[in-house]
Order: structure tokens, then C-alpha cells, then sequence
């Protein structure tokens, strides 16, 4: 008999979408890919070599649970040079992917029935995580005008001695906004602990974004190099946490996945030393594309209340076209041959949304807009 886990875990719909695509493609249709989150750059040739060079040297070995030192120290550093937090390399775990993170984070975390206070619209694998090791999510129903981000007479409402955990993403995936100083300031004074979503670090294009280390050192970060130096596939994230959760959370990564990819990690820090050139390239690029994509959207009826300055992501209005966006998005993959996410995968606030990922290429983007005149005007 299948567990009970197994059978109630929702699917993640953007992959779905994503599937549906590949499948219209080996039909021979040509589709424009603005669905799924994830860089259409390469990884920058520096990492690339590096990873080549640990392999070629035998570092094909299990590392220590906890991460290469050398990459935590380097971790370390880059939180310093960025955001004057002195955080030691003894508080810095290395997974494989944020996602196994907050596998050992809720694990460590959460008892049975424990909460934690998540946005809606929020990003689809948290509560997925939370649940899967038995805690409970507490949504707060965020608004469009204040750009999805929490206001936090919101969170103080929600407060209760369940509650563990509070947890944010800015830059903000879906909707790529940014939580400005203040709020994040107002949020940190809340007493259970933080959890900070920083994966999307570094790209921003106006707003500056700011770590919770800042303002407190009752908080967790989330945080890889998936996104900001295109290495998805090399499956690395890593989490800096209070010390004493440091421990625990390491048994817990011994027993379910020993330690992450060895070349990986020496790929990471090769990332963390010598990308810089290549991540700025990126962020420009990403800043041309985001410029051209928000008033297109608008001219199509989209809504767009706050323009989005960071990640990859706009999350638009597409009430006026339909309510139903899992209906919408496919209707548009089916018709319209682009991709793009239906808004009730981050959430039921988000219903009546779409999710548009401007990770391609400003030809594929330009295109992607043309497809999409062409059927709204059918559409109505």
C-alpha cells in the first residue's frame, strides 16, 4: 500500500507545464520556454574548469557531512563582503540543492504540528517540505498592491506557540519583488526563528537586497549557486544557521545523503573566487530582458501593480483573460506554443495569475510576446 505521504504530496505544476512542452516538441512544435526557473546561460567556464580540475585530480570522494571547509570559509566571507554578518564556517552546512536544505532545516526544526507562517502566494515546495516532515503551514494572504511582500501587523495575527518559524524570499520567487530594509527590520523582531530564502541573492537590478543575518541571529538562510551562477545541474545549496541546530541537522545529512557532490563544491568555490565578470554579464542581461518584458506585458492587458527588480520572475494579473490559470497556461502552451505558469501553483492567492520567467533569450522573449498578441486577440 502507498503511504498515505506519498499519495497527498501535490505535484509541482510548473513541471507539468514543462513536460507538456517537451512532449508538443518531440511532435516537432517549436516552443518558447518561459515557465521554468532556471538560467539559460552556461555555467561560467571558471567553475566549469574547476569542477574538471577536482576530477581529473581524484576529489570524486565523500567530503565532510557538513561541506568542504574551504567553501564554508569562502561562504563566510561572501556574507562579509556583502553584508558585514560574521558568521563562523562551523555554521554553515553545504547540501545538494536548497531543496535537500530545507529537508535537514524543517527536520531539525519541527516537531509534529508545528507551524510555520508562509505568503501566499508563496514558492510551491515549502509547505510541500513542511508537511512531508509532519509541520503545518500558516498562510498570510499578502497583497498585490504592496507587491505580495508581508506587512507585519499580517505576521503578529498569526502568531502562536505552535508557530517556529517565519519564513521569507526576497528576491521573491514568484513574483521577483524585493522586501525593503524596514520591513525586514519589523520582521526580524518577532520571537520564533526566521527563515530566510536568499537564493536569488545577487540577481537584483534597482532595490538592494538585504540578508535577515542583518537584523538578527535567531534566523536560518537558504541559499546555492543554482541561480546566480547558473549551476543548476551541478545540485548545490547550503544553509547558515544558529549553532546549535548545526548538529543535529548534520546527523540528519549523514544519514539521508552523506555529504554533497565533492567536484561540485570545488566547482562552488572556484564560483565564489573567480565568476564575478561572468555573474555581472548575466545580471545585465537578465535587467535588458526585465525592461523589455514588464511594459510588453502591460500592453497586453496584463496587470503589473509593483514592477518586479529582482530574481527572474514577473507574476502578472491575467484575471481579465480568465480566473481558471491552470486552464489558461495550458490553453496558451496548447495554442500559443509558449510556455508559462499558471498562477495556482504558488498558491491560491495567486489564481487568476501567471508566472513569466524571462531566463531566455531576448529573441525567444520577443517571440514568446508575438505568440501571445496573436492569441489573446483570439482569445477575446
Amino acid at each position: 500500500m502507498i503511504s498515505k505521504k506519498a499519495q497527498e504530496i501535490p505535484p509541482f505544476i510548473v513541471m507539468d507545464v514543462l513536460e507538456k512542452a517537451q512532449e508538443l516538441e518531440r511532435k516537432g512544435e517549436h516552443i518558447i520556454h518561459l515557465e521554468v526557473g532556471e538560467p539559460d546561460f552556461d555555467t561560467p567556464e571558471c567553475i566549469n574548469e574547476a569542477g574538471y580540475r577536482a576530477i581529473c585530480d581524484g576529489k570524486t570522494h565523500y567530503t565532510h557531512s557538513m561541506g568542504l571547509i574551504e567553501l564554508r570559509e569562502a561562504i563566510s566571507e561572501d556574507y562579509w563582503n556583502k553584508y558585514r554578518v560574521k558568521i563562523s564556517p562551523e555554521q554553515v552546512l553545504v547540501a545538494s540543492g536548497t531543496s535537500p536544505a530545507m529537508v535537514l532545516l524543517f527536520s531539525a526544526l519541527l516537531d509534529a504540528g508545528d507551524e510555520v507562517i508562509l505568503s501566499n502566494p508563496y514558492y510551491p515546495c515549502y509547505p510541500n517540505i513542511i508537511r512531508f516532515v509532519d509541520g503545518a503551514p500558516v498562510f498570510v494572504e499578502v497583497l498585490e498592491e504592496e507587491g505580495f511582500q508581508y506587512l507585519p501587523e499580517m505576521i503578529g495575527e498569526k502568531l502562536s506557540p505552535k508557530v517556529k518559524g517565519i519564513m521569507i524570499n526576497s528576491p521573491s520567487n514568484p513574483t521577483g519583488n524585493i522586501m525593503s530594509r524596514e520591513r525586514m527590520e519589523r520582521i526580524a523582531q518577532f520571537s520564533p526563528y526566521i527563515i530566510s530564502d536568499e537564493i536569488y541573492h545577487g540577481l537584483v537590478y534597482k532595490r538592494e537586497a538585504h540578508s535577515i543575518l542583518e537584523f538578527t541571529e535567531r534566523a536560518f538562510v537558504i541559499n546555492g549557486f543554482s541561480k546566480l551562477y547558473a549551476m543548476t545541474g551541478w545540485r548545490l545549496g547550503y544553509l547558515i544557521a544558529p549553532k546549535e541546530f548545526i548538529r543535529p541537522m548534520q546527523k540528519i545529512q549523514q544519514n539521508l545523503f552523506i555529504s554533497a557532490s565533492s567536484f561540485s563544491q570545488w566547482a562552488a568555490l572556484a564560483g565564489l573566487q573567480s565568476a564575478g565578470e561572468d555573474v555581472q554579464k548575466m545580471v545585465e542581461t537578465y535587467d535588458q530582458r526585465r525592461r523589455y518584458l514588464i511594459p510588453r506585458l502591460k500592453e497586453l492587458g496584463f496587470g503589473i501593480t509593483v514592477e518586479p527588480t529582482g530574481a527572474f520572475y514577473i507574476l502578472a494579473n491575467a484575471k481579465r483573460f480568465s480566473k481558471d490559470s491552470y486552464r489558461l497556461a495550458f490553453d496558451i502552451l496548447q495554442e500559443a506554443k509558449v510556455g508559462v505558469a499558471p498562477g495556482i501553483d504558488f498558491g491560491s492567492n495567486a489564481e487568476g495569475y501567471l508566472r513569466f520567467c524571462y531566463a531566455n533569450s531576448m529573441e525567444n522573449i520577443v517571440e514568446g510576446m508575438n505568440r501571445l498578441e496573436r492569441y489573446l486577440k483570439r482569445y477575446k
